[in-house]
């Protein structure tokens, strides 16, 4: 059969999904990218990222509309060889993992799949999630091939990355991982084969690895400035030159849509008996309110205008999803006297001001986020920085 793609994308406009479509495409593959967000689509479609990431700008604007489009119509499902499935995968309302949003996702799309098409799932999912789908597609009668390829790319470095980083290939047919396979080495030699539910635990493992070390990092910073010690400088001496604290990360608001979710669906998954994974929830989670606590044993803040810089959950980020940054400010709307927020990525909050109107009648600052713009500040009030990125910054 003749197919007009090579490769769909679904949730293809996306954090994930869009640089995916792009190395694709890039790697002079036909690509689709279908996404239900009509005016993320229009963007893409006339050569703009919906969001910041170093590298992806250039490519988009090299290969759309001759080798990448994007769409909001599904039929392009239809036409594609490889159909990759990437789309979000929250907590449930009761903070349970929702297991059925990729095979909902595949059922949806069920009127335009067809029999040998290769159906790739990108997004991270609750284990087991791999099987329901080929339950799901048997009982539909299809016959396609189904893999499991999570993502393993970081905002900020996702096109470097998806080259550069081994792909984890994950299949149970023989032949259906082969073309799994011969599509990611497209975009790099260096594969990985595992079964579905190796492949389904190992990203999972992943990003709870992540979230541990940030709250053992969170926990060792509390730790130290209750004795009105400085982390970063102990951090520095114990890690120069020596490999086995190389890894120590340094202190911050661990967050964004993956790790404390995932770490959230380890513990389900394991009949929540995840003692460390949930210690680390109680740390990560509940470092914005030891900071307001530091705060008001230091400051009068019911009577003050704090200003918080940074709103996304990461540096050099758009993203606010999951950010803790938003936890602190309703904190301190409960504490402060007014609070103020800035950042210059994050977009579709009325409530942020200009950075020279936060400078001005803030009484007392606080990096949320660490952009790089900040670093060169030189306020005259004070600011708690427990990131540890500023010279001028002290933690609470």
């Amino acid at each position: 059969m003749t197919f007009e793609y090579d490769v769909v994308v679904v949730g293809g406009c996306g954090h994930v999904g869009l640089p995916l479509g792009l190395a694709f495409a890039d790697r002079d593959l036909s690509v689709a990218l279908f996404d239900t967000d009509a005016s993320t689509v229009a963007d893409v479609a006339a050569g703009m990222m919906p969001f910041e990431e170093p590298g992806a700008t250039e490519i988009l604007r090299r290969v759309r509309g001759s080798r990448l489009i994007a769409t909001t119509d599904r039929s392009v499902v239809a036409r594609a060889e490889h159909v990759v499935i990437v789309v979000g995968t929250p907590l449930g309302e009761h903070l349970d993992p929702d297991w059925t949003a990729v095979s909902s996702t595949v059922i949806e799309l069920a009127d335009q799949l067809h029999n040998g098409q290769l159906l790739i799932l990108r997004s991270t999912v609750y284990p087991g999630t791999t099987a329901l789908v080929e339950r799901k597609v048997s009982e539909l009668g299809l016959q396609l091939g189904i893999a499991f390829c999570p993502e393993r790319i970081a905002e900020g470095h996702a096109i470097e990355e998806i080259f550069d980083l081994p792909q984890i290939v994950a299949a149970r047919e023989e032949g259906t991982f082969q073309r799994a396979q011969d599509l990611f080495h497209v975009l790099t030699s260096k594969t990985v084969r595992l079964s579905p539910e190796e492949a389904e635990l190992a990203k999972l493992f992943t990003n709870t690895w992540r979230y541990i070390k940030f709250a053992t990092a969170n926990q060792l910073f509390m730790m130290a400035n209750d004795f009105g010690l400085n982390y970063e400088r102990i951090r520095a001496g114990l890690s120069l030159d020596y490999p086995r604290a190389a890894d120590l990360p340094g202190a911050g608001f661990a967050a964004g849509p993956c790790l404390l979710k995932d770490t959230m669906q380890l513990a389900a998954f394991n009949n929540n008996n995840f003692l460390v994974g949930q210690a680390a929830i109680m740390v990560n989670e509940g470092l914005p309110l030891y900071v307001v606590s530091k705060l008001e044993q230091h400051f009068p803040i019911r009577d003050m205008t704090v200003g918080l810089l940074g709103m996304a959950f990461k540096a050099e980020s758009e993203d606010m999803r999951s950010s803790l940054s938003y936890k602190l400010k309703r904190l301190l709307g409960f504490k402060a006297h007014v609070v103020l927020c800035h950042d210059p990525y994050v977009r579709g909050d009325p409530e942020l001001v200009e950075l020279d109107v936060l400078l001005a009648e803030s009484q007392l600052l606080i990096v949320g986020a660490p952009h790089h713009m900040y670093r060169d500040l030189r306020p005259t009030v004070p600011l708690i920085d427990i990131w540890g990125f500023h010279e001028q910054g002290r933690a609470p």
